[in-house]
């Protein structure tokens, strides 16, 4: 048996003993498939009842199942036009390709990373400045390297695609200027032909228990401070926010005890450039990835968008699309809780030694032939970095 009908067998089985959880008015949305080992999506069809879906599920074993975000009053229309939009969730998805150097990170350490993006969208911007309530969103771990959130808040589904690039531009922090953050304040005046004239400035940023962005950046820029002068090696650390070493030792001989407490107290007399570099360091501190580059169009924008259905499998790794709870989120552990496929033994042969961490084991594997569980087989069939053992 090759390693493409073996991962279709272990899904079918699967699909054929843990029925999908449908989402809520299944009817009107749009569900897409690809397959193992095929090309292309199988797409713009609908379903009825949740007994046809499983039994297509089984029949077909999909390698990857997605739905759409948005309703439609015929789902199954072969265009878009015909189709004749609703309303849509405003989904979020977040991944790690989002997140800059993270295919130098291991995979444990990618999902470690963008779980703080993550956690930081949910908590500070969702739930904290647009102040949606915590039945209004679900989240999810999308089975591979990001998470997904969806907002079903009815205020959001008839927003187009501008409106929701505007919630989009606000998380990611764009265009926001320094003079909304920082306040000039005159300290001293002098006299010139009987008129005062300010003479001496200070620089001022907001409090950090001011609610928005200016708060948050606020407290960004003296956790900032904080962390460079208890690091280790503070050019060092300067310089990963993308600084050339001669500038860092000059920030970092600006940053003396004296100037670090008025920080502290939050007034900034430094020159421009240390001011603009805190507020972009600190921005970029605060605000989401949820875009990979400048030109990046994010999933949250379009109306149209086809996401991952929860509950269901993920063809590259063979974790569940699982549901977390808000209050979940934090101790949540993709690599314990969204592994579901059995514990059986198998033999795989592996093309490079490799250690992978699932269900709490640690498995270190060489290069050749390997017994292990089907779910760290499937993983790594569907990886590309070993084969099923005829």
């Amino acid at each position: 048996m090759d390693s493409i009908c073996f991962m279709r067998e272990c899904f079918r089985e699967w699909y054929r003993n843990h029925p999908v959880e449908l989402p809520d008015r299944f009817g009107r949305r749009e569900f897409a498939f690809t397959f193992f080992g095929g090309k292309g999506m199988l797409r713009h069809l609908s379903f009825n009842r949740k007994k046809e879906f499983n039994e297509f599920l089984v029949d077909k074993v999909p390698a990857h199942i997605y739905y759409s975000s948005a309703y439609y009053r015929k789902p199954d229309a072969p265009t878009m036009s015909e189709k004749k939009w609703m309303g849509a969730e405003l989904i979020f998805d977040l991944d790690a390709d989002h997140l800059p150097d993270a295919d130098k990170l291991p995979y444990e350490k990618q999902l470690e990373v963008v779980k703080r993006e993550f956690i930081k969208l949910v908590e500070d911007f969702l739930l904290g400045d647009f102040g949606f309530s915590v039945d209004q969103i679900e989240l999810y771990f999308s089975g591979g390297r990001g998470y997904h959130c969806h907002v079903k808040d009815p205020r959001v589904l008839q927003l187009g695609s501008s409106e929701r690039r505007e919630i989009v531009d606000y998380i990611i922090g764009r265009d926001i200027r320094e003079d909304l953050v920082f306040q000039d304040t005159v300290i001293s005046h002098r006299d010139y032909k009987g008129k005062k004239y300010p003479s001496t400035k200070t620089l001022h940023m907001v409090s950090p228990d001011e609610p928005g962005w200016r708060g948050r950046i606020s407290r960004g820029l003296i956790e900032l401070v904080e962390e460079i002068i208890s690091s280790d090696d503070p050019v060092e650390k300067l310089k990963g926010y993308g600084i050339s070493r001669r500038t860092a030792e000059k920030l970092l001989g600006d940053l003396s005890d004296e100037r670090v407490e008025r920080i502290r107290q939050g007034k900034l007399d430094q020159s421009k450039t240390i001011r603009r570099f805190f507020l972009n360091s600190a921005l970029r501190r605060t605000a989401v990835s949820i875009v990979s580059g400048e030109t990046d169009e994010p999933v949250t924008c379009d109306v149209k968008r086809l996401i991952r259905l929860p509950y269901s499998l993920h063809g590259k790794t063979g974790f569940q699309v699982t549901r977390v709870k808000v209050d979940e989120l934090r101790p949540f552990n993709p690599l314990v809780d969204a592994v579901v496929l059995p514990s059986t033994l198998v033999n795989i042969k592996v093309f490079k030694p490799m250690n992978i961490k699932l269900k709490g084991e640690n498995f270190r594997l060489m290069e050749g032939e390997e017994e292990v569980p089907i779910y760290v087989a499937v993983f790594l069939l569907g990886r590309g970095i070993a084969s099923i053992s005829s």
